[in-house]
């Protein structure tokens, strides 16, 4: 009776270590592949910022999230959460002045919601399945990098130079979500 009682607490704790790191591993995916995503469409939008040196500003992207310390996925769904909802936000202001083609910024508002919308989604599970604690601190600081970039634009009246170097910081927003999600534990 008691190896049998052995063997299926052995049995519970090898296959919930295999489905912990599946979903590991498939939240990284997830996580990546809608950065990923986002990214190229940022990409397609023309715009160089070499014409727009003069205009470049150090928005500060938040300490932590740059080194990348070790997040529970939590955090990190939270944070790239938030990272899409501010990117959507932003892109939702006056571009009438950028000459982006429109359908490649439609694409990316759509990207943007259904990556939050499944993420939304993610996070519940996660904050059912576990005891979630969050250091807001970050979300704060997160918060304050795009009301930076906001008042940017608006202080550079949403000019074509304004948009470059917001696309270029944005781009660089999302390399630091990708170092964040590549910090997952496998």
């Amino acid at each position: 009776m008691t190896s049998r009682c052995i063997l299926q607490t052995a049995l519970l704790v090898y296959f919930s270590t295999t489905v912990l790191a599946m979903n590991y591993n498939l939240l990284r995916f997830q996580l990546s592949s809608s950065s990923v995503e986002c990214q190229e469409l940022l990409l397609q939008l023309n715009g160089t910022s070499k014409d727009c040196l003069k205009d470049r500003m150090n928005f500060k992207i938040p300490e932590e999230i740059q080194k990348s310390q070790q997040f529970q996925k939590e955090d990190i769904v939270l944070v790239t959460l938030e990272t899409f909802q501010k990117t959507s936000d932003i892109f939702r202001r006056n571009l009438s002045s950028t000459g982006w083609n429109e359908s490649i910024v439609k694409n990316l508002l759509a990207t943007l919601h259904w990556q939050k919308e499944h993420l939304e989604e993610i996070l519940e599970d996660i904050m059912q399945e576990e005891n979630f604690t969050w250091d807001h601190r970050t979300l704060l600081h997160l918060k304050r990098y795009y009301l930076r970039i906001v008042r940017y634009l608006k202080a550079k009246e949403y000019s074509v130079c304004a948009w470059t170097i917001v696309q270029a910081e944005i781009l660089k927003s999302f390399f630091f979500l990708d170092k964040l999600t590549d910090s997952l534990p496998n």
